[in-house]
């Protein structure tokens, strides 16, 4: 999808915006977390032959996802291609994809697509997958979920530090989502990881991934248990008492 450049419609959805719903306690807007723009030398091309269009993320989500895609074209069980139809968006280019994304006001077009400065692809770490080939389907979900290369995406993606951002049914609000996958790295000691768990950190607390890409079980000694002390046995001595 080509850059918006020309919206004249655009103050109007932020008008709307404003006056319908302030940010919630924990920042949202419509359901949405709020997410600033990155500079573009932060971004990098995809691999070579993923993107349908143009493809930009971090460039540390590179690595993973050429792992990724390497993983998904040797797995027979894919059973086709996976391919990369939306990556980063500019907060400007947000703004267009809200103004066309479906009739009714602010509050219904939230549910598919979420208002300027609080898009996950916003950071640069999320990616809209798209199986090719497709066929025609009423339900662009349900389709897609039952392919094989989303079934492999949903059992493999979070070997590579991918999770599945709104799974059927998220309390958040937001439409199900199988193709929206965000990059948080497959360790938190992955180059990039700390930074990706850091900007989605109130959403992966609030409203878990499904799948998402599991925490590693962490024990921390909070403070020195006392040392136990052996009391020490009675006494046998006799006492002389003085005459």
């Amino acid at each position: 999808m080509p850059e918006v450049r020309a919206m004249p419609h655009a103050p109007i959805i932020l008008a709307l915006l404003a006056m319908v719903q302030a940010p919630a306690g924990d920042g949202r807007v419509l359901g949405h977390f709020g997410y600033g723009d990155i500079p573009s030398e932060e971004l990098a091309d995809a691999p070579d032959g993923f993107a349908l269009g143009t493809c930009r993320v971090r460039r540390e989500v590179i690595a993973d996802l050429q792992r990724l895609l390497d993983a998904a074209r040797s797995d027979p069980a894919t059973g086709g291609t996976l391919r990369g139809l939306s990556c980063h968006r500019s907060i400007a280019r947000q703004t267009g994809v809200f103004a066309r994304g479906g009739q009714g006001d602010p509050g219904d077009r939230a549910i598919s697509v979420a208002p300027p400065g609080h898009s996950e692809h916003t950071t640069g770490f999320a990616i809209d997958f798209a199986v090719r080939p497709a066929g025609e389907c009423p339900d662009a979900e349900a389709c897609m979920a039952t392919t094989a290369p989303a079934r492999w995406l949903i059992a493999n993606a979070t070997r590579f530090g991918f999770e599945q951002s709104f799974p059927a049914g998220n309390k958040q609000g937001v439409k199900w989502e199988p193709w929206h996958w965000r990059w948080v790295g497959a360790s938190p000691d992955a180059p990039g990881a700390a930074r990706a768990r850091f900007v989605f950190a109130a959403a992966r607390a609030r409203f878990p991934a499904a799948p998402k890409v599991a925490e590693p079980l962490v024990i921390r000694v909070l403070s020195q248990p006392p040392v136990p002390v052996t009391p020490a046995p009675p006494s046998t001595r006799k006492i002389e008492r003085k005459r």
